[in-house]
């Protein structure tokens, strides 16, 4: 059985304070950026709203019928919704199905618990279907949606769901939590570059993303001292096996913002990539600051592009070119695709 993650203790109090008081949402949603445990937290709940026969402590107790079926996975009131592959919607067939097996009475004398995750990736149609649910609840059901993005969700359904943000912690709960995940000297930087996430810093550990990210950066400051070219580099990170589009994405803003916040004179403490501070300083000093904002808001744009059918190739070859351009003096084209 897993524990509570440390930064999330009040947040495991609130679900136990519905347990307790026996007044179980219908729908619950979850938010927060990844790496935060929500998926964790909801499979406890989860866990618990199953059990036959839960612990004084509001625990599942691990060794009925029930927690041995969701505990190999074959839970029949137990149901996860999720895309068919990573970056694809949750399409209306997947509702479709859903609703027909809500039709049926839960198999145990618990709860039935359907987790919908990521919830934002129901699309149009499969959201409306969706919202039916909601509105002609069955016996003894209770969603929890999961979303790092929980705008993109109708307001309809978000206004039908208990909300439950779940925030980057306190660098003095993750940085000891990741000493003890085995995560050495690095982990500030890492818990850094994950934006505050702890298990995505863990996973970023485990993949060795500090060096991808060092070998990343001095690749885009080739391309800026024109000694790489835009359509060779772009051509790589498409290729990337180890590091998502987005990731990458994510990367040069923050690297971008730097910039610009060095070009205002801001603390260097204050930039969002510590280790980088000497190469960004000599960056500002060849760049202007309108242009800067302008490329800022083009990768802003291109990021929300990915979720798209675009081609990542085409994608990072503008970026990338518009980059140089931006380095030489010339003025990018900033229209977008």
């Amino acid at each position: 059985m897993q524990d509570i993650l440390p930064w999330q203790q009040s947040l495991w109090h609130a679900l136990q304070g519905y347990i307790a008081s026996q007044r179980i949402p219908q729908a619950i949603l979850l938010t927060g950026s990844a790496g935060l445990g929500k998926r964790r937290l909801a499979e406890l709940y989860t866990g618990v709203l199953l059990c036959l026969d839960p612990l004084p402590t509001h625990r599942a107790c691990g060794a009925c019928a029930a927690c041995k079926l969701l505990a190999a996975d074959t839970h029949p009131d137990y149901l996860l919704l999720e895309p068919e592959e990573p970056g694809k919607t949750i399409g209306i067939d997947k509702i479709r199905q859903l609703i027909v097996r809500l039709a049926l009475k839960p198999q145990f004398e618990a709860f039935r618990l359907v987790i919908i995750q990521p919830a934002d990736m129901l699309n149009k149609a499969s959201a409306n279907a969706f919202l039916k649910c909601l509105e002609e609840p069955t016996e003894r059901t209770c969603f929890i949606l999961i979303s790092e993005q929980a705008a993109k969700l109708p307001a309809t359904i978000r206004s039908r769901c208990q909300k439950i943000h779940c925030p980057a912690p306190d660098e003095k709960l993750a940085l000891p939590w990741l000493e003890q995940q085995g995560v050495g000297e690095d982990a500030g930087l890492l818990l850094r570059i994950a934006h505050g996430s702890p298990l995505l810093a863990r996973q970023y550990a485990e993949r060795q993303m500090i060096q991808i990210r060092q070998g990343c950066f001095q690749a885009w400051r080739q391309v800026a001292a024109g000694k790489t070219g835009p359509l060779q580099l772009a051509d790589e990170w498409q290729k990337q096996q180890n590091v998502e589009p987005a990731v990458l994405l994510d990367w040069q803003i923050g690297w971008i913002m730097d910039i610009i916040k060095l070009l205002q004179q801001t603390d260097a403490a204050e930039i969002a990539n510590p280790d980088f501070k000497n190469p960004l300083q000599v960056l500002a000093g060849q760049l202007a600051l309108k242009p800067l904002y302008l490329y800022y808001d083009t990768l802003l744009r291109h990021k929300a592009l990915l979720a798209t059918q675009l081609n990542r190739q085409l994608l990072f070859e503008r970026l990338l070119v518009d980059w140089a351009r931006l380095n030489t003096g010339l003025h990018p084209d900033f229209s977008g695709f």
